[in-house]
């Protein structure tokens, strides 16, 4: 895969979205096991902060962000999308650059560097590390590829309470965005 020379400005900085699917914002990490590092890439919502993709994989090639990219939007509306990155070769490759565009997804990326620029990654990211990955001893990759998808989509995504979502997690949070919305729109 080819990596784009391709700089994007950064769409999302002091940016507030006003409900979901407006900015998603993507990053990959590293977790330990005995002979090396795993890596998980994650693509959070960043107003529900509900995680909408990810996937573990034994290297970084861009490949594991496509796959987090795809499920996300597999699951989601992408109207009037930002997705926010860094300028990593995974984010700049053509493959993921034209999955991007083939969905109408507007695309924003960090200044070299920032990673402040992607702070809701990197929140979830330490809080991915702090709740989960050290308090375990991964030894394999299985062992990672059993536990993180169980801290995601059982822990974060429906039981960890967040103050940014009135102490709500975040499928409880989008539930009541969705419910609230309904009863919008039947008063309409």
């Amino acid at each position: 895969m080819v990596s784009l020379p391709i700089i994007c400005s950064n769409l999302v900085k002091d940016k507030e979205p006003t409900g979901i699917n407006q900015i998603w914002c993507s990053d990959i990490t590293y977790i330990r096991i005995l002979n090396g590092f795993v890596y998980l890439s994650a693509i959070i919502d960043i107003y529900s902060r509900k995680i909408v993709g990810y996937a573990i994989g034994k290297t970084l090639s861009p490949k594991l962000a496509i796959v987090a990219l795809n499920m996300a939007i597999a699951t989601r509306k992408t109207d009037n999308l930002i997705h926010h990155s860094d300028q990593g070769i995974q984010y700049t490759c053509k493959d993921y650059i034209k999955i991007l565009k083939d969905n109408g997804i507007r695309i924003s990326m960090s200044g070299k560097g920032n990673p402040y620029d992607n702070a809701f990654a990197e929140s979830f990211f330490k809080t991915l590390k702090q709740e989960e990955v050290y308090l375990w001893e991964y030894k394999t990759f299985s062992d990672v590829a059993e536990r993180i998808p169980y801290f995601i989509e059982d822990v974060y995504n429906r039981k960890r309470l967040h103050s940014s979502l009135g102490y709500r997690p975040p499928e409880e949070y989008e539930r009541l965005l969705a419910k609230n919305s309904s009863r919008e729109c039947m008063v309409c």
